[in-house]
C-alpha cells in the first residue's frame, strides 16, 4: 500500500466490495489496477493485503468464486454473493458516515 497505508487497511474490505458492485466481476490483479487507476497511483494494494481480505470475504459469505479458463490459463473471478451486496450498502453507509466525522473534525469551517 502507500505511505499511510493504516488509514486504508480498515476501508479495504469496503473498497473490495464497492469495486465488485460497480463491475460485476473481477480478478485479484483486475482489483489491484482499478484502485490504482482511480486513485492515480495514490494507493496501491498489495497481493499480500489484497489476496486475504478477498479470503475473508469469501469465508464471510459475502463473495463467490468462479474459475475460467482465460488464454490456458486458470483465472479466479470474485464476485459479491447476495447477502455481499447487502453488507456493501451498510459498509458504504458506515465508510460515508465515518469520512463526513473525519472531515468535520479536520475542516470544521465545511459543512455539507
Amino acid at each position: 500500500m502507500m505511505k499511510n497505508s493504516q488509514l486504508y487497511k480498515g476501508s479495504l474490505n469496503t473498497i473490495i466490495m464497492k469495486l465488485l458492485e460497480e463491475n460485476g466481476k473481477m480478478y485479484g490483479y483486475e482489483i489491484t489496477q482499478k484502485v490504482k487507476a482511480i486513485t492515480q497511483g495514490e494507493l496501491n494494494i498489495t497481493e499480500g493485503a489484497l489476496y486475504p481480505a478477498l479470503h475473508k470475504l469469501e469465508a464471510d459469505g459475502f463473495l463467490d468464486v468462479e474459475i475460467e479458463k482465460v488464454d490456458n490459463r486458470m483465472r479466479k473471478y470474485y464476485k459479491l454473493t447476495e447477502s455481499g451486496e447487502k453488507e456493501t450498502v451498510n459498509r458504504l453507509s458506515e465508510l460515508e458516515d465515518f469520512i463526513r466525522n473525519m472531515q468535520s473534525l479536520v475542516n470544521p469551517k465545511l459543512e455539507f
